[in-house]
Parts: C-alpha cells; sequence; structure tokens
C-alpha cells in the first residue's frame, strides 16, 4: 500500500468511526433510564422487537438512522426521529418495517418523524412491499403540534396511505405493543390485520383523563380500549396474545403465508465478488475529497468482477457510464469523474464538473437503460455544470436540461449514492432527492449544498460587505476576516452528511463498504414492482 492509500484509508476509518460513535448513542433511543422503564413494564425496545420479528442472518436496511439528529435540542432531541424503520426479510419475504420508540417521548410523533414514516410508506408504495407496523405511540408532540398536524406530508396523510396502500393489494400488518391514541388509532385499524398485546396494547380515539374531562366519564385505560375490550366487545382487533414475543412470532406466520409477488423482471445472474484487484475503498476515495481520483476504481470495488462495461469511453469523460452486475443484478451506472485538465495558465482540477459532452452522453445511456428496464445506480461527486462563455455559447443550459429531462422522466428504479460533493443543479442531474431515487444514501464524506463551501463563503461575504458600504459602515480587514470564518463554519455544519440525514435528504449515512449491499438490497426491493409506465423524455432541445 503506496503512502497516499494508506493516508486516504485512515482518514475514511476515522469518519466511519465517528458515524459508529453517533450511531451507538442514537440506539440507546430516549436513554437507558427510559430503556429500564420498559422492561419494567415486560415492555421490549423498537430494536429488541425488530431482532425477534427479522429473520436472523438476512439483511436488514436501516432508513433514517440519523432522522432528527441535532434537531429539538431545546425538546430533549429526538433520536432517530422517535421511531426505528427498514427493509428486512420476515419469514423469507422482504418488507417495510416501522417501530415506534415509547423511549423517546412516550412515542410521540415529532415533525421529522411524520416525515420519516411517509418516507417508509413511501418505499413501501414504490416497491410494492408488505409492511409491518409496531405501534406504541402517545401521539402527536404537543408542543409542535402546528409543524405535523394540517397539511399536505403532515401526520394526516399516514392513514391517506393506509387506504391507497390497501387499494393497492399491499398487505399491512400493525401490533399494538403500547398505546395508540387519538387520529394515530386509524392506523391499525386500518391495516390488514391487527394484533394486541394484553396489558400495554391500547387503542382509543380519547384516552381516560379526555374522556372524563369530555363527558365526565370514569373509565380505565383496559376497559376503555385494551386488547381484551377490543379483541371481544368491539371487535376491532383480530388477535390478542399475553407477550409480545407471541405477538411478533404471530406476525411470523402470517407474513409466511403470503402468495409470491408479481416481479418487474430485472435481469439477474450468478453473483460474483468484486475483483480481488479492485483495492479498498477506503483507499481509493482521497482524504477530504481534495485530490482527483478515477471513479472507474470506486466501481470497480463495487460491481461483480470484470462486469463493467464502458458506454463511449472516449467521449465525455467527466461522467462515466457503463452497465454491470452488482450482485448478479444488472445495473446502469453514472458516476462523475474528477479529473485533471490542462489549460492556458496550467493543470487545473475540475471536481466532478459536468460538460456538455458528458451531460449529453449521461442523458442518452439513461434512455438507453429505460429501453432496456436495467436499474440506474448514480455515484454522485458532483460540483455542478461547466460555467463560462464558452460553456455558455455551446449550449451547456440546453444539454444540461437534456439530461435533467431524462432522470426526471426516467421510469426504471435509479438509486443514488452520494459519495462525495453534491452541489447545484449537479445534485438534480445526478438524481438527488427531488428526482424520486427509489433509495439515496450518503457516504460520510458527502457535501450537499447549492455550492461549494469557499465559494459560498466569499460570495455572502461580498453581499454583506457591500450591504455594510451601503449603509456608510467601513469594515475593517480583521473583522471582515473574522465574518468570513463565521459563515464559513456555518455553512460547513449545513453542508454536512448529518445536515442531510437528520432531514431526510438522504435516506441514510452508510459505510462505503456497505455500498454494494445497499444496491443490491434496493433493487431487490424494486424488483417487486412489476408495474412501469412508458418512458417518454417530452420536448427538449436537441
Amino acid at each position: 500500500m503506496n503512502v497516499e492509500a494508506n493516508r486516504n484509508e485512515d482518514a475514511m476509518q476515522l469518519l466511519v468511526s465517528q458515524m459508529r460513535q453517533k450511531l451507538d448513542k442514537i440506539y440507546e433511543g430516549g436513554g437507558k433510564k427510559a430503556q429500564a422503564k420498559q422492561a419494567e413494564k415486560n415492555k421490549l425496545t423498537p430494536r429488541e422487537r425488530l431482532r425477534l420479528l427479522l429473520d436472523k442472518g438476512a439483511p436488514f436496511v436501516e432508513i433514517g438512522a440519523f432522522a432528527g439528529y441535532g434537531m429539538y435540542e431545546q425538546e430533549g432531541g429526538c433520536p432517530a426521529g422517535g421511531t426505528v424503520g427498514g427493509v428486512g426479510y420476515i419469514s423469507g419475504r422482504q418488507c417495510v418495517v416501522l417501530a415506534n420508540d415509547q423511549t423517546v417521548k412516550a412515542g410521540a410523533w415529532f415533525p421529522i418523524t411524520g416525515k420519516k414514516n411517509l418516507r417508509l410508506q413511501e418505499i413501501a408504495m414504490e416497491n410494492n412491499l408488505p409492511m409491518v407496523y409496531l405501534v406504541d405511540s402517545a401521539g402527536v408532540f404537543l408542543p409542535l403540534q402546528n409543524e405535523i398536524f394540517p397539511d399536505k406530508e403532515h401526520f394526516g396523510r399516514v392513514f391517506r396511505n393506509n387506504a391507497r396502500m390497501s387499494a393497492m393489494g399491499i398487505t399491512q400488518i400493525a401490533a399494538v405493543m403500547g398505546p395508540c391514541v387519538a387520529g394515530g388509532a386509524y392506523l391499525p385499524i386500518m391495516s390488514d390485520e391487527t394484533l394486541m398485546v394484553k396489558g400495554n396494547g391500547s387503542i382509543f380515539l380519547a384516552g381516560p383523563y379526555l374522556v372524563k374531562a369530555a363527558i365526565g366519564e370514569t373509565v380505565d385505560a383496559e376497559t376503555l380500549g385494551g386488547a381484551d375490550t377490543h379483541n371481544a366487545i368491539s371487535g376491532i382487533a383480530d388477535y390478542v396474545f399475553d407477550t409480545e414475543a407471541e405477538c411478533l412470532n404471530h406476525i411470523r406466520s402470517l407474513m409466511a403465508k403470503l402468495g409470491q409477488p408479481s416481479t418487474a423482471g430485472f435481469s439477474r445472474q450468478l453473483s460474483q465478488p468484486p475483483a480481488p484487484t479492485a483495492g479498498k475503498l477506503y483507499q481509493i476515495f482521497p482524504e477530504a475529497n481534495a485530490k482527483p481520483y478515477d471513479v472507474h476504481h470506486v466501481i470497480n470495488a463495487i460491481v461483480d468482477a470484470g462486469s463493467f462495461e464502458p458506454f463511449k469511453a472516449h467521449h465525455g469523460k467527466t461522467i462515466v457510464c457503463g452497465y454491470a452486475r452488482l450482485e448478479g443484478w444488472a445495473v446502469g451506472i453514472v458516476a462523475n469523474q474528477r479529473m485533471v485538465v490542462k489549460t492556458k495558465k496550467g493543470e487545473v482540477q475540475m471536481g466532478g464538473v459536468i460538460y456538455n459532452d458528458s451531460a449529453d452522453k449521461a442523458a442518452r445511456f439513461i434512455m438507453n437503460c429505460n429501453q432496456k428496464r436495467i436499474p440506474l445506480v448514480f455515484l454522485q461527486d458532483v460540483t455542478g455544470f461547466m460555467v463560462g462563455s464558452r460553456s455558455e455559447h455551446s449550449g451547456i443550459i440546453k444539454d444540461g436540461a437534456k439530461l435533467v429531462n431524462a432522470v426526471a422522466n426516467s421510469v426504471v428504479p435509479k438509486i443514488t449514492i452520494i459519495i462525495g460533493n453534491s452541489y447545484g443543479a449537479g445534485n438534480y442531474a445526478m438524481c438527488g432527492k427531488a428526482y424520486d431515487p427509489r433509495f439515496i444514501y450518503a457516504w460520510p464524506t458527502a457535501k450537499i449544498a447549492v455550492m461549494g463551501g469557499e465559494q459560498a463563503a466569499k460570495t455572502l461575504l461580498q453581499i454583506q460587505v457591500a450591504s455594510l458600504k451601503a449603509a456608510g459602515q467601513e469594515i475593517a480587514p480583521t473583522d471582515e476576516a473574522a465574518l468570513l470564518e463565521r459563515i464559513k463554519s456555518k455553512y460547513a455544519e449545513e453542508t454536512s452528511p448529518y445536515y442531510a440525514a437528520a432531514r431526510l435528504w438522504v435516506d441514510d449515512i452508510i459505510d462505503p463498504a456497505d455500498t454494494r449491499l445497499r444496491i443490491a438490497e434496493a433493487i431487490a426491493a424494486a424488483n417487486h414492482q412489476p408495474h412501469f409506465e412508458q418512458f417518454r423524455t417530452g420536448v427538449f432541445q436537441v
């Protein structure tokens, strides 16, 4: 291993270690004391429930582990958005699971909780996957009710999705293992089957205190809406169990009886591991993303050995396109290429800049993949489109629009991995969150913003200094330097992958070593959706 590869590996190991330390804290939910209180009530934590429910040894792809990270600090925080969810296997069937975390504010819904739950339902709907809800929630977090209650992407859309998913033929199973209150009471009842655990599970539109206040009736929670009440009297629930383990085991039994789904028929052959000579991802990606690297090495470290077939290899070199196999699945890869370009003033590094020819090539390749029904994988490390008079005169906006058009109208599944920079219109052209990737992940090296930090900070500084001067104020050089540092610090925080993952701009931050698994599981999920719209690009300039 050479010195540079060793330095790259050390830098990536540090970033991954920091990520895992953050995850260890997130996995504690509301804290060890809150977890101990769960145990006193004979209740498991959400992660313990999922360990019993999911197939041992099968992949579990968690979604939104960093949801809410660094947010709601005044309210005590909301680790993982107050829920644990993702894509896993139950009795051999791939499905979406979602478990409330009662240790976080009694499982109350924060604004980010609603966004995360809707994202998981979206994954189930897009990929035609069964969905299992493990319900244990006190309802909306009232201090922030105005941010979670009435709007289109708020709390109520969960129940709209329940109804739509049922109409689509997507199986939904709800296990009520704790409180299920107010509007939240509709979720289990709008699922196909409802299971309840005695002593802890309860469903009611209004709890005992509100009933007393509203109509003067005195009633305890069990009588009002406990497991026996809803199984023997109201008939709302379908099954009752003495323990959570029994309840979870019955879900496994129900899932084992589901009929086999139709598939999209994506091509798959026997899987091959990546080539031993491909090297390790940790060694390939440059420390601080400060130097050019060959994205072919990243591709070869992810795909099946010897499977990558480049498309227009000698044309439009700042985007690499090609067909490959990944865990046996056929994929089309679109990846930004960092290059050193020779200019009249010497050599200059181009950080994944998209030129006219590369935009044109990528658009054509995306069309080909849609024609052949091959899922697309985007590897983002892009600073945007080339600027300047030469690019403008040659129609960079036209060629960029062509690429954006192809990405927006693509009907095959798109999986996006942000491995480095994701700036400006480059984010859009390379299938950022706004362009509906089935799944989107970020490496710890990712940065997402409208432009690079240095350029943005200097632009904002110029605006602020000009504003001060217009008001008749002068700014000393030292004050100007301090202002620049403050702007850069704030911008650095907001371009961090953790900032993005907290707001679900990406589904999660992943260890680069898990990239291959994540993509393979994403395609396996997408293969459950057999229906495609016809691919149309509409009108664009040629």
